[in-house]
Order: C-alpha cells, then structure tokens, then sequence
C-alpha cells in the first residue's frame, strides 16, 4: 500500500522525470526535493546521474563611491543561466575598504585597522581580524589549510617589501614567516604573480617569466625557484589546479600579436625535470572575444580555476567570458557565453571573480537567500 501511495505522488516516473529535472536551474531544484519522495529522488538521481552539479563562476560589483554597494552575481555552467543573489555580503569594513582577490576562492578587504576575508562558499560570511603587522596594497592572499597567507605588496616605505604573514583562522592569530625570496623583490604585487594551491603548498607564479616558487607554511619554508613557462612562445602565464593537479595557462604570442591560449598540466614534483603536458587550446574565435582590442593588455585578462574548470574573463572589456571543462581525465570543452551582469552601471564599478565549488547542502544551508534567474 506504501508503495502504491509513493508512486501515486507524481505521474511521472523514473528515468523520464530525471531526465527532465537535468535541464532544470539547480536554484528550482531545491523546492522540487519537497514535492513527495519520488520527486527527490529523482534529484538527487538526476545530479549523480545525468546533469552533475558544477562549479560555479562568481562576480562581485562595488559601487565606488559611498555606500559602497556590493552586488553578487554567480553563472550555474550545469544550467547554463545566471543568477543574481539579493542577500548583502555580512561586511562591514571601516574606511570603505576595496574587496579584492588574488587567488580564484578568497576575496579579502584590507584597511589600515582590519583585514576581512571570505572563504564561504557563496561569499555572504566573512571574517574579521585585525590588520596585519605590515601595511601593504595590492598582496598576494592565499587560504592553505586553516591559514591565510599574505605575501609582499607592502608599501615602499616598509624596510621589507618580501615580508609574509600568515593569519590562523582557528587560533585568530598573525605569525610572520619567512620571506619571499630576493629575485622576486621587484615584482612582489598580486598584480605580477599568480597564485596556486595544492594540498599545504602555495604556489607563486611570476606572470611574464614563468619563474615559480612554493611556499609551505606549516614547515615556513620557500622552495624554488621552478620554470613553469611552457616554451618560449609563451608570453604570459598564470597557475591555478585543475581537480588537484597544478596546471598553467598560457597566452601564446609575441609582443600585441596574441596567437592563442593553452592548458598544461604539470606531471609529477617539480624540480629538474620538469613534464608538462598539453591538454588544450581555446579556440581562435574565444581569443578574440576575451583578449582582442583591450588597450589594458595581458594584465586585464583575469584566469579562475575551480574544480575542473578553468574561466577566462576581461572585467575592463567585460561582454564575454570563456569557460573550459576538463571533461574524461583530460579533454577540454570550450564554452563563450554572455557576461549578463555588465551594463552601462556597472562599467564604473571594482569587478572581482571568484571560483564557487558549490553543493546541494551550501543551497540548503542558505535557503534563506532571495536568488533569481537573471
């Protein structure tokens, strides 16, 4: 009789209803887990099965001038649609401090009395500690583990501009470390090094050279330095980890002439011997629509790894973005689709990107947030 009533819930079934609920926005799914059990199963089938969950692409907007609004936007590549998310970020920085990123799954804000970061999921908790021992601008800022890492960016005046810091999330505490290394004393903001993560080990990528090191901050030590600049045609590169393999992403040209984009993955430790295996490249057409035509150069095209994905944005251009799926262990799949939250009113406004490796229980927890399909 249990079994009859069940079945009674919904007059589709099975396969067919998991079929339909793949091409459904992840956001509609949550109140359709509530319809009777057959229906959530069938979810939760679907999003093993069919239409897996995927990471999710974020864009955070702040108004320039007082009050400094935030807006949150998040692209859902499963369903292929933006959302926009109503419900304000719990910051509150004095001195209207800047959100920034400089690693694809932290934002921060820095002010001479307070260093808030982000490491939740959806960006909407953020931590507040007191500011580092060193004032700096435009650093490198990292989470390995339960530590934040944040390395050079200092000001001229500072005696150090290679200091690093690390801040226990736990403890609530700052520890200084050692510091960077000396060959990377003329290019120590975020804006010249990439940074990657990979289990305890930060890695520090300087963008026209390829010249890596890494940083572990449980045993406080640099390592390095390591070439991670592809060959020679490569212009410009930045790290990230594709799944939890470190990869590279190279901007393939000489001088203004921009020729393409590659994927390496690293193979193996680094050290002397060095294996790099391609994996892809973006197609002609996408260079074109994220690099062609900005007066701003290399240094305004912004590169976001999260899970198996790899996004290619250019806030100042802004029209397009470009995704890539690292799909069967190492194929590429390439996608262009509309940047929906640029407009006439955002143009003026501080754009930052971030990687979301989101789930069905970040939705649950947070089911009180107003989003909508844009």
């Amino acid at each position: 009789m249990a079994a009859l009533q069940d079945a009674s819930e919904s007059p589709v079934h099975g396969d067919i209803l998991e079929v339909v609920f793949s091409h459904v926005p992840l956001l509609h799914l949550l109140p359709a887990c509530h319809v009777s059990k057959s229906w959530n199963r069938a979810v939760f089938s679907s999003l093993t099965h069919v239409n897996p969950i995927k990471p999710w692409l974020m864009i955070l907007t702040q108004c320039p001038r007082a009050p400094h609004v935030i807006s949150i936007y998040a692209y859902d590549p499963r369903s292929r649609v933006w959302l926009e998310i109503k419900q304000k970020p719990s910051i509150a920085i004095r001195h209207s401090s800047a959100v920034r990123s400089s690693h694809s799954t932290v934002l921060y804000a820095l002010s001479p009395t307070e260093f808030a970061f982000s490491i939740d999921p959806l960006h909407l908790k953020w931590h507040h500690a007191p500011a580092p021992n060193v004032w700096r601008t435009d650093p490198i800022v990292a989470r390995v583990g339960n530590r934040i890492v944040i390395a050079g960016g200092a000001f001229d005046f500072e005696d150090n501009p290679l200091v690093v810091e690390t801040y226990d999330i736990e403890k609530g505490a700052w520890a200084k470390c050692q510091s960077m290394p000396e060959l990377l004393k003329g290019s120590t903001a975020s804006t010249w090094l990439s940074v990657a993560v990979a289990g305890d080990t930060m890695y520090l990528t300087e963008k026209y050279s390829g010249m890596t090191y890494t940083f572990n901050p449980i045993a406080n030590l640099w390592n390095g330095p390591y070439d991670l600049r592809p060959d020679q045609s490569v212009m410009f590169c930045v790290t990230g980890t594709l799944g939890k393999r470190l990869a590279v992403a190279g901007i393939v040209g000489e001088g203004e002439n921009v020729k393409g984009m590659k994927i390496w993955i690293v193979k193996g430790e680094l050290g002397s011997g060095i294996v790099m295996e391609e994996v892809g490249e973006m197609p002609e057409e996408m260079v074109e629509k994220v690099m062609g035509g900005s007066e701003f150069g290399l240094g305004s095209v912004v590169v976001t790894w999260v899970g198996e994905f790899m996004y290619v944005a250019n806030p100042v251009q802004g029209e397009e973005i470009v995704v890539c799926e690292i799909v069967n262990g190492g194929t590429c799949e390439w996608l262009s689709f509309k940047n929906a939250c640029t407009n006439e009113g955002t143009r003026m406004k501080r754009v930052v990107l971030s990687g979301v490796d989101v789930c069905f229980e970040n939705l649950y927890r947070e089911v009180g947030i107003c989003m909508k399909v844009m």
